[in-house]
């Protein structure tokens, strides 16, 4: 079995540990304007959509931002009792690296990759994440590495269907963003694994539905970075030296 390995905290540069911890932020920022409003992030995705069915897509036509090219949409279908729903993240080719073109799937101007997939509990808050097989959203298949290269590209900033939300799911691609890598990197492992007859017939096949999953909690995840940061600086203080000399008068 293909070992699922997330970065060591210690292997983030500064600036990645300061972007997570300034998203956290907006996260619990998103949180505290919901509560007051006795709403959550996945009562407002589903506002105003009519009843709920396995398989749609919530908004009906998804969410896209022509300005960034990023792109996302709700909806449920796994048998998974603790799950009420999940978001499904894109990068549509005008936030892609230029001149790399997919393995499999629409090309050029129509490429479209998948990100990650954010499993939400029935109380509206994340559990999860997970990638998963091509077949799943008709993806253009990029390598990991050219669509690790864009994540930071992924940004929804505009109010619809909800300002919380938009401004929700861009804080947790960039504050879940080595899970995320580690995701990218684990689903290309676990697809070449499974290759005898070539490509094609894996990226294909249904029975290969989730490539790795990641428990998630914003508020452990919170803690282990500001323990990182303030051993950081812990360690960049430097004690005083004394000479050994006596200074007289």
């Amino acid at each position: 079995m293909t070992e699922l390995r997330i970065a060591k905290l210690t292997s983030l540069t500064d600036e990645q540990l300061r972007t997570s911890l300034v998203a956290i932020e907006d996260i619990r920022e998103c949180y505290r304007v919901l509560k007051k409003g006795g709403l959550n992030i996945v009562g407002e995705v589903l506002k105003g959509q009519g009843p709920f069915y396995e398989m749609d897509h919530y908004p009906k036509e998804d969410v896209y931002d022509r300005e960034t090219a990023s792109q996302y949409y709700y909806h449920a279908h796994r048998e998974d009792h603790a799950e009420h729903g999940h978001f499904h993240l894109f990068l549509r080719s005008g936030a892609l690296p230029e001149g790399v073109e997919p393995l499999m799937g629409p090309t050029g101007e129509d490429r479209v990759a998948h990100l990650v997939a954010i499993s939400m509990d029935a109380w509206g808050y994340p559990k999860d994440l997970f990638t998963v097989n091509r077949w799943v959203t008709d993806e253009s298949w990029l390598p990991a590495e050219a669509t690790v290269t864009a994540l930071d590209r992924f940004t929804i900033d505009h109010a619809y269907p909800s300002w919380p939300v938009n401004r929700w799911l861009t804080a947790m691609v960039r504050c879940f963003r080595p899970q995320i890598e580690a995701l990218l990197y684990h689903r290309d492992e676990v697809v070449g694994q499974r290759q005898t007859n070539g490509l094609e017939p894996v990226l294909e096949d249904r029975a290969l539905e989730i490539t790795g999953t990641i428990p998630i909690d914003v508020e452990s995840w919170a803690d282990k970075l500001e323990a990182e940061q303030r051993r950081r600086r812990a360690s960049q203080v430097q004690p005083h030296q004394s000479s050994g000399v006596t200074q007289g008068r």
